[in-house]
């Protein structure tokens, strides 16, 4: 996002959070020197019942149920009211949102526990569309707002240099919101100025053009990355997680580099939805992972996230080969299977191209419904409260192809 969102994104950022924190969480467990030898699974904290998925929620419990609040009510579901309590309860007094919060009736400690501002982002996107959390979403814009950097960007969490991934998140917080992301600047600088600054121009090689680096390298040499372009895209063209859904459009345009002169944040978005599809027709369909050392291994987060940057774009036909191509591999994604950040994704990305919201060449939501509390069925003459949207998908795209699949950037991205 997305675009999040992708694996690739993420270890960085746990090794991070695993330093500053591993002396509290030590104390915490009891695990000092002369404490009892325990195992691994022990001393991890146990999910509570009204999160998604049951593995250890302490570097990604507010993604992946912003995910899937965001993936069920795409769906046309009503997310179980215990859920959305749940990820409210995890807001600071100060209106941020940390990775998670085991003890949401304590205060925040932003010396030990900094805002997140990618947790805090996806969270807005969630309670937004949900609806009914206001005041909540409110307080976390104003946070988000109060956090900007000087050059119009966010970094991770408070404080930090800007990277595409965080800046990216915000703009889909920022318009979830209802706030026009261009006017949110710090002095002269946007969102979008940031994102523009971690892009590869014209004056780089020619199959790199149109690409965004996650953060400047020494010497501020960029370094086309594809998590980092898969998010940059979605928040160049000012979009969230909840793409409106569309199944056709013209390819996007690559940057025109005949003509001097800059080049407009649309020419700027479009320019990286078309590196995105030189990438994925390179690679047979797929992106590649970004880690050190998995270069060679499919990203399926950051395949499912370019599905949902390209339709963000208008561009649905060219979302439908990550999308088949995650169709076809959905098997060996071993997280499409109880991953609730994995299969929220994968959902958000087939609702974007037109896809069933529901399915990924399986009944995907219903995975998503087994990792934690079971849905509401959505009232079909429900009417629009003005905070969320029931879709009717019988009605809207029959006979259009099964679309596919995404997921910022840090998210399931940074989580790991």
């Amino acid at each position: 996002m997305v675009l999040g969102f992708s694996e690739s994104a993420l270890p960085c950022r746990r090794r991070r959070w695993a330093r500053r924190t591993a002396a509290v969480a030590v104390a915490a467990l009891g695990l000092g020197a002369l404490a009892p030898a325990a195992s691994a699974e022990d001393s991890k904290p146990k999910a509570p019942a009204a999160l998604y998925g049951a593995g250890d929620p302490t570097y990604d419990g507010v993604w992946r149920q912003s995910l899937a609040l965001l993936a069920q009510h795409g769906a046309g579901a009503e997310p179980a009211s215990k859920a959305v309590t749940f990820l409210a309860d995890q807001q600071c007094d100060d209106g941020y949102f940390t990775s998670y919060r085991p003890h949401p009736d304590e205060s925040c400690d932003p010396k030990e526990t900094p805002g997140d501002t990618n947790a805090t982002s996806l969270a807005v996107q969630a309670l937004a569309a949900v609806g009914g959390q206001r005041a909540g979403v409110d307080r976390a814009v104003e946070w988000l707002r109060s956090e900007q950097n000087d050059d119009g960007g966010w970094g991770y969490e408070a404080g930090s240099p800007t990277d595409a991934n965080s800046t990216a998140l915000v703009v889909g917080a920022l318009r979830a919101a209802g706030a026009k992301p261009a006017s949110v600047r710090k002095g002269d600088e946007a969102p979008q100025d940031a994102l523009a600054s971690l892009q590869l121009g014209c004056d780089a090689p020619q199959k790199e053009r149109g690409a965004f680096a996650y953060q400047p390298e020494k010497k501020g040499a960029l370094t086309p990355n594809t998590a980092a372009t898969t998010a940059a895209v979605l928040g160049a063209y000012g979009k969230g997680m909840l793409v409106e859904p569309t199944a056709e459009g013209a390819e996007p345009e690559a940057l025109d580099c005949a003509e001097g002169g800059g080049h407009t944040a649309q020419q700027r978005a479009e320019a990286g939805a078309a590196w995105l599809v030189a990438e994925l027709q390179r690679n047979g369909g797929y992106l590649k992972s970004s880690l050190p050392g998995q270069d060679d291994q499919p990203d399926y987060t950051g395949t499912a996230d370019a599905a949902l940057a390209l339709a963000a774009g208008g561009h649905g036909e060219a979302a439908q080969q990550p999308l088949g191509w995650l169709r076809k591999n959905l098997k060996e994604w071993k997280k499409s299977t109880t991953d609730p950040a994995a299969i929220g994704t994968a959902l958000l990305a087939s609702r974007s191209a037109g896809g069933d919201p529901a399915k990924l060449g399986t009944a995907t939501l219903d995975r998503l419904n087994a990792t934690g509390p079971a849905p509401s069925p959505a009232a079909e003459d429900e009417e629009d409260d003005g905070n969320s949207t029931v879709w009717t998908w019988s009605l809207v795209l029959v006979g259009l192809a099964v679309g596919g699949a995404i997921g910022l950037v840090l998210s399931t991205r940074r989580k790991k």
